[in-house]
């Protein structure tokens, strides 16, 4: 489950912690941006989070794709600065959960000295490092420091695009093993095909009511005309190109909201979308991440319904010796 970070929002880490603590099997995805604390703090905080869940923790590091949005915390940065200060402070982080001795450290972005943590996580030799976006910056510093790199649902001739480029900076960067790749989409499911479009066409109407009502929540993530990042950028291109691509996947809902962060859906029975969703792993995903635009209501349905077919059909191919390996598959709503 991701516990996501903006300006605004509640502090993700507490509530992970709560959640942690509460549920014994619930793999926990903390979103982190660089410019809220120092790394020193961070790679504790996240330590003892991996400590609560007993081992359940990936950090997921934002790098902030709105100028507009970083400075409401005071962050100046340039969008190419702000990449340079993620990677230094992944690597102060990984270096902080797996160092027993004092290290100083003097870099472009960070300073200190002799510092060493008295906390460790579960995970060895760490927790995962999930990282995003569609950036040439985006690719190194990703391709360079993450464990998971994460990427917006797009076609997927799109979506094979991008999987090259963060190969291609992996290998630049001197790695072997690239990272694992996640995609996020927001299915639309229903019991037959025509249910599942009657219930995209409502979202989308809902989606362009709330705007026009300038609903508080929409109107701050909404407001500043064209998106600054790549990632949104590509998402309006290729709503702007076509309506339906592939087997299931719809970009109105990306255009309706501006692009706004993982927006494009799947739509159809839950047959198609599982269906669409093995379109994907078998062009070399690993992990999908799926939130519906009825939070409560989409997650069960997708929990029942897709979920199990999906694994279902993992398992065959991995029976079947699939070419590519093991499957790995993660499902996250």
């Amino acid at each position: 489950m991701l516990f996501a970070y903006g300006s605004g929002s509640p502090d993700p880490a507490p509530a992970a912690a709560y959640i942690a603590s509460r549920l014994d099997r619930l793999q926990i995805l903390l979103a982190h941006r660089p410019n809220v604390s120092y790394p020193t703090f961070a790679a504790k905080t996240f330590a003892t989070l991996d400590r609560i869940s007993d081992g359940r923790l990936t950090v997921h590091f934002i790098t902030g794709g709105s100028d507009h949005e970083q400075r409401r915390e005071g962050d100046t940065l340039t969008k190419d600065e702000r990449y340079s200060r993620t990677r230094e402070y992944i690597d102060i982080v990984k270096r902080i959960w797996t160092s027993h001795e004092p290290f100083d450290h003097e870099g472009e972005h960070y300073r200190f000295h002799d510092f060493v943590s008295d906390v460790f996580p579960v995970q060895q030799p760490k927790p995962d490092v999930s990282f995003g976006g569609s950036s040439a910056a985006a690719y190194a510093a990703g391709g360079a420091e993450a464990d998971i790199y994460a990427l917006w649902g797009e076609p997927l001739e799109k979506t094979a695009e991008q999987i090259e480029a963060v190969k291609a900076a992996a290998r630049a960067a001197g790695r072997t093993t690239p990272p694992r790749i996640q995609v996020a989409f927001r299915p639309i499911i229903a019991p037959t095909e025509e249910l599942a479009w009657e219930k995209a066409h409502r979202t989308v109407d809902a989606i362009k009511a709330r705007k026009e009502k300038g609903e508080p929540a929409v109107v701050r993530h909404h407001r500043r005309g064209d998106p600054e990042n790549t990632g949104s950028q590509r998402l309006i291109s290729i709503a702007q190109s076509g309506e339906r691509y592939d087997r299931a996947l719809w970009t109105p809902t990306a255009a309706a909201t501006g692009g706004a962060g993982n927006s494009n859906a799947l739509v159809g029975t839950p047959e198609t979308v599982a269906q669409a969703l093995l379109d994907y792993y078998d062009l070399g995903v690993d992990i999908i991440s799926a939130r519906g635009y009825d939070l409560l209501g989409d997650a069960i349905d997708f929990g029942r319904h897709v979920i199990p077919l999906v694994r279902e059909e993992v398992a065959k191919r991995d029976a079947e010796g699939a070419a590519r390996g093991p499957g790995t598959l993660v499902e996250a709503v």
